[in-house]
């Protein structure tokens, strides 16, 4: 269940965070994305969807880049992505994903802004070194004046920007994670003795929990599933059938 948050969740909160920070125009735009887990999925996904020029992806995991080039997105590394972006998205869960090196190349009046992990993952030291001036454009705005005259905009103090200039994810998407969470605390308190004696180890909740928050939520949507017939469950569930 998180994926649905962190997928459809943040794709919105994230653009609503942007759009309110800024009020500027996703249409047209060079949208840059770092990252492209679930969180970047989901950005990348709506700035498509809200018509940007060009969505670009930029990664180190070679499976992620290829499922962002055959889902339609440019692929390519920061420092050319830089040289080209209008927006940045940082959501990578590491530091440094746009440090002064991609500061350097980009062109005057970007925007810079994080939706993946603390104040870190854009460089700001390396953004406060690189500038001459600063300033509160508006409210969870800052505009930093670049040596050569530029100016980059920083939302959010490099913060989550769909938290501190948005409300988060909407309750209808959070209501799965928190019914996980929820289920998985009963799941642990009702087998705490055999799990205490597994010692420090992490698990997976039974595929369960998350079958029956699926089938609630379904139901809540009023979406109406098909129903396997016993001949389909019987072939699922074997091997020998077409092998032999």
């Amino acid at each position: 269940m998180p994926k649905f948050d962190n997928l459809w969740g943040t794709g919105q909160s994230t653009i609503d965070g942007i759009l309110r920070a800024t009020a500027d125009l996703i249409a047209g735009k060079n949208f840059v994305v770092i990252g492209f887990g679930h969180c970047g999925r989901g950005v990348a996904l709506r700035a498509k969807g809200l018509g940007a020029r060009r969505v670009i992806i930029c990664e180190v995991n070679p499976h992620r880049a290829l499922t962002a080039a055959l889902e339609g997105f440019d692929v390519l590394p920061m420092i050319e992505a830089a040289e080209v972006g209008d927006i940045f998205v940082t959501a990578t869960g590491n530091i440094s994903a746009i440090r002064a090196e991609h500061m350097e190349k980009m062109r005057s009046g970007v925007t810079l802004c994080n939706t993946g992990h603390f104040n870190v993952e854009i460089n700001i030291p390396d953004l406060e070194r690189l500038s001459v001036g600063k300033r509160e454009l508006r409210p969870l705005v800052d505009e930093y004046t670049l040596k050569d005259g530029r100016k980059i905009y920083l939302l959010a103090q490099g913060r989550l920007v769909n938290l501190a200039c948005a409300e988060g994810h909407p309750s209808e998407v959070m209501d799965m994670s928190f019914s996980d969470q929820a289920l998985a605390v009963e799941w642990i308190v009702k087998n705490k003795e055999p799990l205490s004696k597994m010692g420090s180890v992490v698990l997976d909740i039974p595929k369960e929990i998350d079958k029956t928050v699926a089938q609630l939520k379904c139901k809540a949507m009023n979406l109406k599933l098909d129903v396997l017939t016993p001949e389909q469950e019987a072939y699922l569930s074997g091997w020998t059938e077409g092998t032999v």
